[in-house]
């Protein structure tokens, strides 16, 4: 094999000088078919070809490849070791050693790891809104001079997703009137109602707005509070109207749950002495 500067040479007096090749061989006495292999590959650094001498391990690879995944795929404290691995592998007929396996299996460790970091690098997500299709909420705190006194307000953002126009109202508390009346008057100032809300509190919002959102029978979807359409009348924020159930409009709620027993036992009076005395299990009938 030729090294760099030569071969930077020979590329340069035949490519810039419009030197034969003949000429070539005849300056630096290599062969013209060496000479022109270099020319026709187009290599600028020349290196020996990777060579894969035959091993043991080559007809254990897809087995050996397949118990990695399934390693892998298992808890920490559940997983086989490479020398569990190995041992597995002599029982199948392999006589290699116990380094080409460690050798393997961490060179496929790495692959893997290799191929984590470059598909979480080509990962994405668009934020490509259309118009109407979407708006945010979300409250936050500060602080305003009232009567000369300081005041904590409570303000209620919207933002619409596709055109990034706001609206801001002020509240003392964070209440579910004040977030009901918070939305009427940012669906009055963006004249309708998006199609969907990107909010934390979008399920306490769907909780009180359908009238039978409290049973357990008849629950609505997380976007029954919504428009299906871009833009429409904001009475339909009403929780009569908003949207339609064969349940009637009185809620009923479900019967408490029964306290838990006790584990410090049953407290009872005995009936001869009548102490009250602790017991792990009920007198006897």
């Amino acid at each position: 094999m030729i090294d760099v500067a030569l071969l930077s040479v020979i590329r340069r007096w035949h490519f810039r000088d419009g030197m034969p090749i003949r000429e070539i061989t005849r300056r630096t006495g290599l062969s013209r078919n060496t000479v022109r292999k270099y020319l026709a590959s187009g290599v600028v650094e020349p290196r020996y070809p990777n060579r894969k001498s035959p091993s043991r391990l080559d007809d254990y690879e897809l087995t050996l490849t397949s118990w990695l995944f399934r390693e892998s795929r298992r808890h920490r404290k559940q997983r086989k070791t490479v020398r569990q691995l190995h041992t597995d592998l002599v029982q199948l007929g392999y006589t290699g050693s116990y380094d080409r396996v460690a050798a393997f299996a961490r060179i496929w460790r790495q692959e893997q790891q290799d191929a984590q970091k470059t598909a979480a690098s080509r990962t994405y997500v668009p934020l490509a809104f259309a118009p109407g299709g979407a708006f945010q909420f979300d409250w936050s705190e500060d602080y305003a001079i009232i009567n000369g006194v300081n005041t904590k307000l409570q303000i209620a953002h919207f933002k619409l997703s596709h055109s990034r126009a706001f609206f801001l109202r002020a509240y003392l508390q964070q209440s579910h009137e004040m977030l009901f009346d918070a939305h009427y008057h940012a669906f009055q100032v963006f004249g309708g109602v998006p199609e969907r809300g990107i909010s934390a509190t979008a399920p306490a919002l769907l909780y009180l707005l359908h009238p039978c959102s409290r049973t357990t029978t008849c629950r609505p979807p997380l976007t029954r509070w919504v428009a299906a359409s871009s833009v429409r009348s904001t009475s339909a924020l009403s929780p009569w109207s908003a949207t339609t159930c064969s349940r009637p409009s009185s809620v009923t709620r479900p019967p408490p749950r029964r306290r838990a027993r006790s584990r410090k036992g049953y407290w009872m009076r005995d009936a001869a002495s009548g102490r009250v005395r602790r017991r792990s299990r009920p007198w006897p009938i």
